[in-house]
């Protein structure tokens, strides 16, 4: 390996040899920056990551081994870097930094922060505390043959939160449970099954007909279809999944008739949801057996996790991934539960076999094991020259910041593929910080609606503070001239509040509430919006966000096609499900993971945003930037896109 210190002038060098720098994980991104680092002369780093090392890491994280699986990511890095650069002073810690212990003070004795991280609330979380310790953070991500590198300095440029990401779509009850129109929804469903019989059981992730769905409406005339499906479920429907799974010895036969034939025969009786739609076609095992002794299954070629196999093949997987989850639990002891894993193979097949039935019920086609554990388990393509070449940018943009020349600094678009009139890297101008940003405005206020009446102050603390707004450990004062607190930090403190709703405190219309985050040094002004009503399955909803699709300046259509055409592929859903975004929206994109896993295996986002030109650095031509989004929005973008498939290289 070559160091380049000696390729420096000599204040900068004397510079990386003295400041000390942080690095926010230790992954794809993580492994290939902290080689840079010390191959440039940085000589003081501290890096943290909460994760330890799995197999699956290996074909791109270069500095673990086999020999590490299963020990923590941060301290290996460090001792494989250290091997060959001893003379570095690197501290690892093995923690999320999240914790309270990495607080202000600790930011602060930075001269710069790094992320490689590869989930949104962590970078939420480390945007916050750089603002707060008014330290310039590099931010970057990558998925697949995509990826960008970006600067955020408070005051300057635009913080992580100042463009809104697309929020992580799910699916309504009534979908997944009556009325699945896509792959993704038998996934979840099948995924929520698995819960239901196996796992923590979840009244929100029913899998039985819905019989509240508003589409649905009973002929009262025609009770026998409903009556002989009632009587062969009747008893089911007094207890829950589990229990009657566990009543029957968790019988992989009766547990496949229940599930595709008699609660299929009780969604035919809702007659009205099958006027528009294609009524789905029950299964039962005899039936099936019988049918297919009489034949022989044609046997599957290529790669046996990317076979599709015949109806009775994923009934026979049921049975075995049934049996066998059931000795799991057996060999657990009473009251055991297991918990989901893409990596179980059992688990997998459960999933895989009951989702593939339940699309074949549902007249889609079926999909291959490979596939839905793509979507299932919340997979992007992970590949390691992008994470190379992102992690090359980073160091490029802290040697700028490093050397005082901040304005130069860009935010910096791996496209796809190079050509004749298309760029590999796009440079883009940093943007200014955004006026109504609820993080790094001079006065953060924001305005939620929601109905007093039924929101909890459980629900304001998890849902709205800490899942929607960042906060990691939220205080909340009523600004009602008494300073009444209604959350606090402070463990017992006001956990009798919890299971109050808001408007048992005197919170209405208008109400205004001061939510402080120490740790964060944040503080939010809410403004409480007063609803009876909101769209199905919402609880809250912030007013004045930018909508999905904000409208597209006038650009040169033929330009912009010129650099973006070929990222098609990522111009797709999340983990979970496949939309395809509009044609002009396939430009560069800015992703968010060099990692295979998402948050929640049941949402999915189109990319969509606005569209901003911007003079290129090098060349008087111009470059389109693509706003932000999560990293759930590439997840699995080739998952469903045979087209595409040579596209992945690294597919956990």
């Amino acid at each position: 390996m070559v160091h380049l210190v000696g390729s420096l002038r000599k204040e900068l060098a004397d510079s990386l040899s003295t400041c000390k720098v942080l690095v926010v994980g230790a992954g794809g991104i993580g492994c290939e920056l902290l080689k840079n680092l010390v191959l440039t002369g940085f000589k003081n780093i501290e890096v943290i990551d909460l994760d330890t090392i799995d197999v699956s890491n290996l074909n791109r994280q270069f500095l673990f081994q086999k020999k590490h699986v299963g020990k923590s990511k941060a301290q290996v890095a460090k001792e494989s870097v250290l091997q060959f650069c001893p003379s570095a002073n690197i501290t690892a810690y093995h923690d999320s930094i999240m914790n309270p212990d990495y607080n202000v003070e600790f930011f602060r004795k930075f001269m710069l922060v790094m992320n490689a991280l590869d989930n949104r609330a962590a970078r939420n979380h480390v945007n916050r505390m750089c603002l707060a310790a008014d330290i310039p953070l590099i931010e970057s991500g990558t998925a697949g043959y995509l990826g960008q590198v970006t600067v955020i300095k408070k005051g300057m440029t635009e913080c992580y939160e100042c463009q809104p990401k697309p929020t992580q779509k799910t699916f309504p009850g009534c979908t997944i449970r009556n009325t699945p129109s896509e792959p993704i929804h038998c996934i979840v469903w099948a995924k929520y099954l698995f819960n239901q019989l196996f796992g923590e059981e979840d009244a929100d992730q029913e899998v039985s007909p819905d019989t509240a769905d508003p589409e649905a409406a009973w002929n009262p005339e025609d009770t026998a279809a409903r009556a002989t499906a009632s009587e062969k479920d009747g008893d089911i429907k007094r207890v829950s999944t589990k229990e009657w799974a566990r009543s029957t010895g968790y019988d992989p036969i009766k547990l496949f008739n229940k599930l595709f034939k008699d609660d299929i025969m009780y969604l035919l009786t809702m007659d009205k949801l099958w006027k528009k739609r294609k009524a789905p076609i029950p299964l039962e095992w005899q039936q099936l057996e019988k049918s297919m002794c009489s034949q022989e299954e044609t046997p599957c070629s290529g790669l046996k996790d990317q076979q599709v196999l015949g109806v009775w093949g994923y009934c026979q997987l049921f049975q075995h991934s049934v049996e066998t989850l059931r000795l799991q639990l057996q060999d657990k002891g009473e009251g055991a539960e297991l918990v989901w894993d893409k990596d179980d193979p059992p688990a997998m097949d459960f999933v895989t076999s009951a989702a593939n039935l339940r699309m074949h019920i549902f007249s889609m086609n079926m999909k291959s094991r490979f596939d839905v554990k793509s979507m299932a388990g919340n997979i992007i393509p992970a590949i390691a020259t992008t994470n190379a070449v992102i992690a090359g940018l980073i160091v490029l943009e802290g040697l700028k910041i490093l050397s005082g020349e901040l304005e130069s600094c860009r935010t910096i678009f791996l496209n796809k593929c190079p050509s004749l009139r298309k760029k590999l890297l796009v440079p883009c101008i940093l943007d200014p910080p955004s006026a109504n940003c609820y993080v790094c405005a001079s006065k953060p206020e924001v305005t939620v609606k929601l109905n007093v009446h039924k929101t909890m102050v459980l629900t304001l603390q998890d849902r709205i503070l800490k899942e929607r707004f960042g906060m990691v450990a939220p205080d909340v004062q009523i600004e009602d001239g008494k300073g009444t607190i209604l959350i606090s930090s402070e463990e017992g403190e006001t956990e009798a509040n919890n299971r109050k709703f808001l408007s048992d405190f005197g919170i209405r219309n208008g109400s205004r509430l001061q939510a402080d985050d120490f740790l964060q040094d944040y503080t939010l002004l809410i403004t409480v919006l007063h609803t009876e009503e909101l769209e199905r399955d919402l609880e809250f909803e912030v007013v004045g966000e930018a909508p999905d699709k904000a409208p597209t300046p006038q650009t040169n259509q033929e330009e912009v096609n010129s650099i973006t055409n070929g990222n098609k592929d990522f111009a797709q859903p999340s983990t979970s499900s496949k939309v395809s975004a509009p044609a002009e929206d396939d430009d560069i994109m800015i992703v968010d993971s060099d990692e295979e896993e998402v948050a929640s295996s049941s949402s999915a986002a189109a990319t969509t945003g606005t569209k901003r030109k911007h003079p290129s650095t090098e060349t008087g031509e111009t470059s389109t930037k693509r706003p932000r989004t999560d990293q759930s929005t590439a997840a699995t973008a080739s998952a469903d896109n045979n087209d595409d498939d040579d596209d992945i290289i690294a597919l956990d």
